[in-house]
């Protein structure tokens, strides 16, 4: 195809008295079209003409008054819906093929005729001005730790004019793992930029039943004044007005997904391996702004002496059933706590509770929709004693330890559905005494080989048979005395030597 670079080349090689065979070779053109050019004496794009005419008859010409009539009630609708309605109505007069034509035609009548479009406004940034916060849900990057798909959060926070990064891993959007994540971005930085945005609507921030969501929480307005912060929030329904962070979570996903593809497994031995992957993968983003980052730094204000603790603090009394409510959930305690008034440290991912300035449990913060955590252990000898109460148990599905043990009771409840309670208390008291993955182990092979699971034979199976008398029986070989002999014998020879 020639150009109109070649053909003015062509014309001024003629200009200067070349021949039009030697100008057309020079041009990279035949003598032909050399000649066509020269008589013309217009490039090719002057000669075009432009495509105004269609190539086949528009099949949809008929029916686009209605095609029209669907856009101007709802702009939004897509090509592919309008195309399957349209063979409804005309069964048979559209094939596949004519989607394509009808897509084009919806692309025209939006530029030309449809509604007007939203329009972004790219703002000017200044050094040390502003930072954004935002959560992101990381679930679809099919992380594991330790084989178990590991369900969390990245809290994300950005400088708006280097695009500076910080991430810290949280279960949910809680005030803990804002405050936490901030603290660790701002630490990390080591200085402090004049404002924090956040998104409008977030409970990590804001008051959402009274003001609807218009105040600032209490703890947040000590933690933006701790570090002389200034706070401010998208307008509702806006999710843009926090556009560097909104536009960094996927950026940093998709960098994350790469890195994933690289190292070629999504595994990770422990969550402390884990977050060392996600530190080198941030280091990495942020070296390529390094200058930016350098000049930005010089504009921030002084951290604050200390940090602020980044978990709330409650107080709980335990139940008679041995739990605490915390934040409308139930955690399980030791019952040796039963009626105790317990401080309780609430983290974004832990909870902790105190007993007299002494920590007495330490155990995963409930998220979601998980309402309630009970360990066996801790209320199984009252219930070895008291086993008519586990089967209408508000928390008895907390009891099954794993799928074993809950086909374990569904085989005694069918096969002896009287003793059922009883003999499963009895083998959960045994899985807290001798060992839950032993007991497990003799489920799983009794259930295996057809056999109903009942207390005696679980016992014997981990612990051995019986005496009469109810004693443990244990079987103790003779010691065999040749060995002295053999040893006196080689210290004899020894001293004699």
């Amino acid at each position: 195809m020639t150009t109109d670079e070649q053909v003015r080349l062509l014309m001024s090689l003629l200009r200067q008295g070349i021949s039009q065979v030697t100008a057309a070779a020079k041009a990279g053109m035949s003598e032909r079209t050399a000649r066509k050019y020269a008589r013309s004496g217009r490039a090719p794009s002057e000669a075009k003409v432009p495509h105004t005419w269609r190539t086949r008859p528009d099949p949809f010409v008929e029916v686009w008054p209605e095609v029209e009539a669907l856009l101007r009630q709802d702009g939004g609708l897509q090509a592919k819906a309008v195309w399957a309605e349209l063979n409804e109505r005309y069964p048979g007069r559209f094939s596949v093929g004519t989607l394509r034509t009808l897509q084009r035609r919806f692309n025209v009548w939006r530029a030309k005729s449809g509604p007007d479009r939203e329009v972004f406004f790219p703002q000017i940034h200044a050094p040390g001005e502003q930072a954004q916060s935002d959560f992101t849900d990381m679930r679809k990057l099919g992380v594991r730790i330790a084989g178990e798909t590991f369900q969390h959060l990245l809290y994300h926070f950005v400088l708006t004019y280097s695009n500076w990064e910080s991430v810290s891993i949280c279960p949910s959007e809680s005030f803990e793992s804002l405050s936490a994540g901030v603290q660790t971005a701002l630490w990390r930085l080591g200085g402090v930029p004049v404002e924090h945005r956040t998104d409008n609507l977030s409970a990590a921030t804001h008051e959402l039943v009274e003001s609807h969501g218009r105040d600032f929480t209490v703890r947040y307005r000590e933690l933006i004044d701790h570090y002389g912060l200034r706070a401010s929030r998208n307008f509702p329904g806006n999710a843009h007005e926090n556009g560097d962070v909104e536009s960094a979570n996927g950026g940093l996903k998709s960098a994350i997904d790469q890195r994933l593809r690289l190292r070629g497994s999504r595994d990770f031995a422990s969550r402390e391996a884990y977050e060392g992957f996600l530190e080198v993968c941030i280091t990495a983003r942020n070296a390529t702004r390094r200058a930016r980052v350098d000049e930005e730094r010089r504009h921030l204000r002084a951290l604050p002496v200390r940090r602020l603790p980044s978990y709330r603090e409650l107080y709980a009394t335990v139940s008679r059933s041995s739990s605490v409510r915390i934040l409308n959930r139930s955690y399980s305690v030791s019952s040796r706590l039963r009626g105790c008034r317990l401080t309780v440290r609430l983290h974004a991912d832990l909870v902790e509770l105190e007993y007299c300035g002494e920590r007495v449990a330490t155990m995963e913060r409930l998220v979601g929709r998980e309402m309630h955590r009970i360990d066996y252990r801790h209320i199984i000898h009252t219930l070895v004693r008291k086993p008519g109460a586990f089967r209408n148990y508000v928390f008895r599905e907390a009891l099954f330890p794993g799928l074993e043990y809950r086909r374990a009771y569904d085989s005694l409840l069918a096969e002896r559905s009287d003793q059922a309670d009883l003999d499963y208390v009895r083998i959960l008291h045994l899985a807290a005494t001798d060992g839950e993955e032993v007991v497990r182990a003799v489920l799983a092979g009794l259930l295996a080989g057809g056999t109903v699971p009942i207390y005696e034979t679980v016992r014997e199976a981990v612990r051995g048979p019986r005496t009469p008398n109810g004693v443990p029986y244990l079987e103790m070989a003779s010691p065999d005395l040749t060995v002295y002999d053999r040893l006196l014998g080689q210290n004899a020879e020894a001293v004699g030597a």
